[in-house]
């Protein structure tokens, strides 16, 4: 990890919320687990001031800014500038001392600035120096995603620092390379840095910029209108230079006969983990949670026990926080830990009952899987599957005080009926609204605890 001040560096704390009764036979335990990061860059949502930051004093940071310069992109011919004009913000937007370069994408990746295969560190004149090479950005060639983020990984592994962050623009699909070469760039990214993946427009594909946000454990969104940019990319590069500590792992050891069935993050958005677990030894597990400022996240872990009599109790599974230790190759704790529990009672009432967030967050997730696939109908002309789908989605967005989702479900379908899901189906939709409901239908409401 870098040297930076203690002041800076986030304290951790896990919270573990679930209802621990089973009726006699029961083995499914499910708990919700809340991360808190707490005192480092950032305060709430609103991000310390970057260039208060004296080098060295935050943490190590190298951040790649990959262009989309596909022939799409000159129209209109504003979007070009739109994006030059974000990406100059973004630059401003860098922590003095913070290592970063910019790639151009097209059907090949290419070094914007500084080239030759560096990074350059963020001061007056590099900034400077950077919006000047900005300004011979020009529209032409095609879109091979996977290539962007290889010359990303190849430059931010010339970097010693902690946080290692990529910000990508994309606004047409990935029509130059085949899913599964942008699938091995992805696989082979993984893990080496985080990426937050914007769309602009509305010529691109939806589960190809999700795909990028999901595999590095960044953010997805739209900006439908290229104008926006600039500030959706000075938001991205702020909340980037909050982040103060890389590589965090969520740790589960589980006892012998007890099998984990799910790790999934549920809020701020839902990401599956359960495929991304690491061996970490007898019994344990770690699922990468990516980087971290001053923030707190949910997760929805679900382990099976060996069933008991009445009177028992187990311990069910422990989670705890680790960090890679690269002094010695190991990891080290952050001195974090809950506990998940399993009593069995014969108490109907206790042990029927279900925990207020674990519900809470198993509707969420159900919500954002009935809205892809009620899109994913409609798209296919199965009208009736898509307005039960959407319906139901309606149905979880206003039971569970999701505004947002709820605001963007309306401009899809007209709703009839909130509380039962009664609904039909618009006949004409915008595409922007369309995809925007799309990309970010994982965003969930936190539940109040």
């Amino acid at each position: 990890m870098a040297n930076f001040s203690k002041s800076n560096v986030p304290q951790f704390s896990v919270d573990v919320y679930q209802n621990e009764y089973l009726p006699e036979g029961g083995r499914e335990v499910n708990a919700v687990v809340t991360v808190t990061a707490t005192g480092g860059g950032t305060i709430g949502s609103a991000v310390a001031a970057p260039h208060l930051y004296s080098p060295g004093e935050g943490p190590s940071a190298a951040v790649v800014l990959m262009v989309d310069c596909s022939g799409s992109m000159d129209y209109p011919p504003t979007k070009m500038r739109n994006a030059r004009d974000a990406t100059a913000a973004a630059i401003d937007a860098l922590r003095d001392g913070v290592e970063f370069a910019v790639v151009g994408g097209t059907h090949v990746a290419g070094e914007v600035y500084p080239g030759g295969g560096r990074l350059a560190v963020a001061g007056v004149g590099t900034r400077e120096r950077a919006k000047q090479a900005l300004r011979k950005l020009s529209a032409g060639g095609g879109t091979a995603i996977g290539t962007w983020l290889r010359l990303a990984d190849r430059l931010l592994a010339s970097a010693d620092v902690a946080i290692r962050h990529g910000i990508l623009l994309t606004d047409g699909r990935n029509e130059h390379e085949s899913p599964q070469d942008l699938k091995a760039a992805l696989d082979a990214c993984a893990g080496r840095f985080t990426c937050d993946a914007r769309g602009v427009g509305t010529d691109w594909e939806v589960k190809e910029v999700t795909a990028v946000a999901s595999a590095l454990l960044g953010t997805a969104d739209i900006v439908a209108d290229p104008a926006g940019l600039a500030a959706d990319f000075t938001r991205m590069m702020e909340t980037a230079m909050g982040k103060e500590v890389a590589d965090v792992s969520l740790r589960l050891w589980t006892p012998v006969g007890t099998t984990v069935r799910f790790v999934k993050q549920v809020a701020p958005t839902v990401e599956e983990l359960t495929g991304r677990r690491t061996e970490a030894g007898p019994r344990a597990g770690d699922y990468p949670l990516g980087s971290w400022g001053d923030e707190s996240r949910d997760y929805h872990v679900c382990v099976e026990v060996p069933s008991a009599g009445i009177g028992r109790e187990m311990l069910a599974a422990r989670v705890s926080l680790v960090i890679p230790q690269p002094s010695d190759g190991g990891v080290r704790g952050l001195g974090a830990q809950g506990l998940v529990r399993a009593v069995w009672t014969d108490d109907v009432a206790a042990s029927t009952a279900i925990n207020p967030q674990v519900a809470h967050y198993t509707g969420q997730a159900e919500l954002a899987e009935v809205i892809r696939r009620g899109l994913d109908l409609r798209k296919e002309g199965n009208i009736g599957g898509a307005t039960a789908k959407l319906g139901r989605a309606v149905q979880l967005a206003n039971a569970s005080g999701n505004a947002d989702t709820a605001k963007l479900l309306a401009k899809v379908v007209d709703v009839v009926d909130a509380a039962t899901g009664t609904v039909r189906l618009k006949t004409k939709v915008e595409e922007a609204d369309e995809m925007t409901l799309e990309t970010r239908s994982t965003k969930t409401v936190r539940v109040k605890k």
